[in-house]
């Protein structure tokens, strides 16, 4: 611990550019909610992807422990592996809160983190915190092969092409909470299924895949559940594969990616497990929390009670 750094001290990150704009647009007025509500803080503002892991890196080096993100599901991505690839303490003993701006919103929606700043600053104060799950994902980023870590959502297929497809129209500066649900729409036109074998903890299958999710958490793509039972402190991935189902029946079926009963339909298989090894006949691209990686073999594997997060409301198994 850095003699300069009080541990009571909080870290706040700001994506500037989260929720279209929001996070600079907004910051002013999530400063003076914090100071009002006494807590001590230091501010970073990023400014290209990857700075939030370069900021929690920094500072946890400089002695934090408490860290606040301002932004959506991929700032908090960015700031969990720098948590990991910080080589000053145990992932478990970083507190990570968050103040939602971001377009989805989808890891907060998990734990009744509002997007009203005083009340989600609200449950920053109250400080109830519990040990959550988190999920790594290796893959191939053309012949060199990556990690990332993962604490809500990661995905293969169709879910993967939305993501790009969405992420490139972010970062031209077009956002709203309809981009996810368009692109899904938009990229229905050309997408195709994929075969591939699945190796799920050892037992091995084989799927014509529209889409895999492996998750943490439920709620995904502005309040998708892909995989609606999932517990993110149970030690397991919860893994749901669309098999075999075509682009029409997939349009029939969209309310089902919504309202939580994904898993009854016949050609919709739900695993929980700890360990997913996925290759493919044709390439299939990754994501993880919303942010575009790489393509497969891929591999997610589970590492519980990987850190401590601040929450407001918890999940009843």
């Amino acid at each position: 611990m850095s003699d300069n750094t009080d541990q009571k001290e909080w870290l706040v990150i700001v994506n500037p550019n989260a929720g279209n704009g929001k996070g600079k647009k907004d910051w002013e007025k999530i400063s003076i909610l914090l100071k009002n509500k006494a807590l001590p803080f230091t501010v970073k503002f990023t400014e290209k992807k990857g700075h939030a892991i370069h900021y929690t890196i920094e500072g946890i080096a400089s002695g934090y422990r408490k860290i606040i993100t301002v932004g959506g599901d991929g700032t908090l991505n960015e700031v969990v592996n720098g948590v990991f690839l910080s080589k000053n303490c145990s992932p478990t003993d970083i507190s990570i809160a968050l103040i939602p701006v971001g377009t989805g919103n989808d890891w907060g929606r998990m734990f009744g983190i509002p997007l009203d700043y005083e009340k989600a600053i609200s449950i920053i104060c109250e400080n109830k915190l519990m040990l959550h799950d988190v999920g790594l994902v290796s893959f191939y980023d053309g012949s060199e092969k990556k990690e990332r870590y993962f604490i809500n959502i990661a995905g293969l297929g169709f879910e993967s092409v939305v993501v790009k497809r969405t992420n490139y129209q972010k970062d031209k500066g077009h956002g709203g909470k309809l981009i996810y649900f368009y692109n899904l729409l938009i990229s229905l036109i050309s997408y195709k299924n994929t075969k591939a074998e699945i190796i799920i903890d050892g037992e091995k299958i084989s799927a014509d895949v529209f889409s895999l999710n492996v998750g943490n958490g439920r709620y995904c793509g502005g309040g998708m559940r892909q995989t609606p039972r999932a517990l993110p402190d149970d030690g397991l991935l919860d893994v749901t594969i669309i098999n075999g189902m075509g682009k029409f029946e997939i349009i029939r079926n969209l309310k089902i990616l919504y309202d939580g009963t994904i898993l009854q339909h016949p050609k919709i298989d739900g695993y929980k497990c700890k360990n997913i090894k996925v290759s493919s006949e044709y390439v299939m691209f990754t994501e993880a929390d919303g942010e575009s990686l790489g393509q497969t073999p891929a591999e997610f594997s589970i590492i519980p009670e990987g850190i401590s997060i601040v929450y407001g409301t918890k999940i009843i198994p």
